[in-house]
């Protein structure tokens, strides 16, 4: 399958039907980064003003380069943890500016933690001045390593707060409890997404930015090793990025949302070592599978309750993983990678 992006984006528009952001405003945080961007595009795709806000910690320009073009486009280039305005009349605020890798969380973790809990003030600072609705992209990782599976919107959590993943999971919680507080004290439009694990094109698969599924399509692309952590027993659920998309935006657009928290992602579940062979199978590769050291505080299972999404947003996942990752094999590979080292622990 070869990876067409305005083919995605048509796919995403005509799945929402009748809901449409056509004539509207919109701030995106994180706006040149792997989510960020897709949002982007079906938004300018609608006829919507879109305003994208990123410093490029992890964001990429090449994401939004032709849409610089697009006289409904703008670009700023700003840390959103530092204070912000925006003067032109603003309908939506969508906030996903983060750092995200799990190998990030090491080497940035006052960056992670200032952008969702500084930057989610700052963001939620101007929906409350332009009476916009906000949208914050929130994480599976607020549960930490859930007892409860699949897990609901009403699991409170099984979270370390001073370990290794501590900077990601507990600033999310904290941007979560100042969203709620903006509804409860400003009256603020606010809705929550809990997104699980998304793959798909720009997912970026460099350093420590890369995440498991383009680090195995990169290592099996090269006959390389593929790199398993731990016996790859622990399981994700993965949700391929035109599904995630059209439920955030779905959120977004919800009539009579504010407050609401709505785990978005697919309830598949797969073992981690089951995922690279199933790419190694895929990719007619001549990769062998290794076993590095599990990393501290990883989850052993990710699968999330999506009967609230379904029940509100009339979401579901429509792209199985097959078809996902042959999506995303087709983009990454054509991109050559020549210069990427497939390492353990990139």
């Amino acid at each position: 399958m070869t990876f067409d992006l305005n083919r995605e984006i048509e796919r995403i528009i005509t799945h929402l039907g009748d809901l449409s952001f056509e004539g509207k405003s919109i701030l995106i945080t994180g706006g040149s980064g792997f989510l960020g961007s897709w949002i982007s595009n079906v938004l300018i795709q609608q006829n919507a003003r879109v305003v994208c806000l990123d410093n490029h910690s992890s964001g990429r320009m090449e994401n939004i380069n032709p849409l610089l073009d697009c006289e409904n486009f703008s670009f700023v280039h700003h840390d959103v943890s530092e204070p912000f305005g925006i003067e032109e009349k603003i309908d939506f605020v969508f906030h996903l500016a983060s750092r995200a890798s799990p190998f990030e969380f090491s080497e940035y973790p006052i960056d992670i933690i200032k952008a969702n809990t500084y930057g989610t003030i700052n963001a939620l600072e101007i929906a409350r001045r332009h009476g916009a609705t906000f949208l914050f992209t929130s994480t599976s990782e607020v549960y930490g390593d859930a007892r409860l599976l699949p897990t609901p919107e009403t699991y409170n959590g099984n979270v370390n707060p001073i370990g290794i993943r501590g900077c990601y999971e507990e600033a999310k919680r904290l941007g979560e409890s100042m969203c709620m507080a903006y509804v409860r004290q400003y009256n603020v439009n606010v809705r929550i997404a809990r997104i699980f694990n998304t793959f798909g094109p720009r997912m970026r698969a460099d350093g420590i930015y890369g995440r498991v599924i383009p680090r195995f399509i990169i290592q099996a692309h090269k006959n390389m090793p593929i790199t398993v952590f731990g016996d790859g027993s622990q399981t994700r659920s993965f949700c391929y990025v035109t599904d995630q998309i059209e439920g955030l935006l779905r959120l977004a657009l919800m009539d009579d949302a504010k407050g609401e928290i709505i785990n978005i992602g697919n309830d598949q579940e797969i073992p981690i070592l089951q995922l690279a062979k199933r790419i190694i199978q895929l990719m007619d590769s001549d990769s062998e599978v290794v076993f590095e050291g599990l990393p501290d505080g990883d989850p052993q299972r990710r699968r999330p309750d999506i009967s609230k999404a379904w029940n509100l947003l009339r979401f579901k996942p429509r792209i199985s993983l097959d078809e996902g990752l042959a999506s995303t094999i087709s983009y990454l590979t054509a991109r050559g990678h020549d210069d990427i080292p497939c390492i353990a622990g990139f």
